[in-house]
């Protein structure tokens, strides 16, 4: 295990999650264990990224459009793994989000089934999606599927895809201080807000069926998606995985890297402030206007959001929950 506190920290807490969302286990063995500082990792994970690129852009050439939907897909979610929470230096990170961006495209059409790039009006800019939607259904309901702090809609293929075997699109979005908005809009509490220019870009669709809109999110995610469902009752249902019930009462225990990642998408200037803005995300007061059925998932173990919020947002929703 390296010295460096920073990278045995993020060895130690992502490699389940970097393998579950599609990173090769053995890529993760070699890139972390070929480094020793935490500011060699934006470069190491961005190599290896460019491998399986190449990797796609070669079976595309050669018209193997499902190899190349799969390498381009694995490559866009390493460089998405590389620039995640390297906060500190914004150019390194900055070039390999828009690699992710640009090998997620390449593989959108290819990927089965397909997915379209949208961008969602918003506050006089837009808001960045995937739309992906069953092949053999002609107007399915919707997923609309909101992201964590620190993941983006280039992760989400393992997360999409229980839904469109089920006959389900899925709408994945960055909202303010996440993916490509991060740039233009900081990180509010008000999630609501956002979802509710997604929600007004479904209903515009003729090709959805937008009386039937679910909300998910995870991670940080985990709490806008609540949060949403409580004053929107365009939403159906909704699934919570991972999400905080006050993430100002979480952060004084989180990592390191994460109140740090926090601070520069909430545009603030100090740790103080950006603690401030931390606890304008909580769901008090607000979880007993859920009214529409809730599913929660948490681990008992997870190190930054203990089961209990879990446990009291269950307790507090008026929807039927599990």
């Amino acid at each position: 295990m390296p010295s460096d506190p920073l990278l045995k920290a993020a060895i130690t807490h992502w490699g389940p999650r970097f393998v579950a969302n599609g990173v090769v286990l053995t890529d993760f063995e070699e890139v972390t264990g070929s480094i020793s500082s935490y500011n060699e990792w934006c470069g190491a994970w961005s190599a290896r990224a460019a491998h399986h690129e190449q990797l796609g852009r070669d079976a595309l050439a050669k018209k193997h459009f499902l190899t190349a939907s799969e390498c381009l897909q694995r490559a866009g979610v390493y460089y998405h793994f590389a620039s995640f929470l390297f906060v500190h230096d914004q150019a390194q990170m900055k070039a390999a989000h828009k690699k992710q961006i640009e090998c997620r495209q390449e593989a959108l059409p290819h990927l089965r089934p397909p997915g379209e790039r949208v961008e969602i009006p918003y506050q006089g800019k837009t808001l960045a999606g995937i739309l992906r939607k069953p092949a053999w259904a002609e107007k399915p309901p919707i997923v609309v599927m909101a992201v964590g702090l620190d993941s983006t809609k280039e992760e989400g293929d393992a997360y999409e895809a229980p839904f469109l075997a089920r006959g389900m699109a899925t709408l994945i979005f960055e909202g303010p201080g996440q993916g490509e908005a991060q740039y233009d809009f900081a990180i509010r509490g008000d999630y609501e807000v956002p979802v509710k220019a997604v929600i007004d870009f479904v209903e515009k669709r003729s090709d959805l069926d937008a009386r039937r809109v679910g909300m998910w999110g995870v991670s940080l995610g985990g709490y806008y998606a609540p949060r949403a469902a409580a004053f929107d009752k365009r939403i159906k249902a909704c699934i919570a995985l991972g999400g905080p019930f006050n993430w100002g009462a979480a952060w004084d225990g989180l990592p390191e890297l994460t109140r740090e990642a926090f601070r520069v998408r909430s545009h603030c200037k100090s740790q103080e402030e950006a603690r401030e803005n931390a606890a304008t995300l909580s769901l008090e007061g607000v979880a007993q206007n859920i009214t529409c059925p809730l599913f929660i998932v948490n681990g008992r173990l997870d190190r930054i959001v203990p089961a209990a919020d879990a446990e009291r947002l269950a307790r507090e929703a008026k929807g039927r929950s599990s």
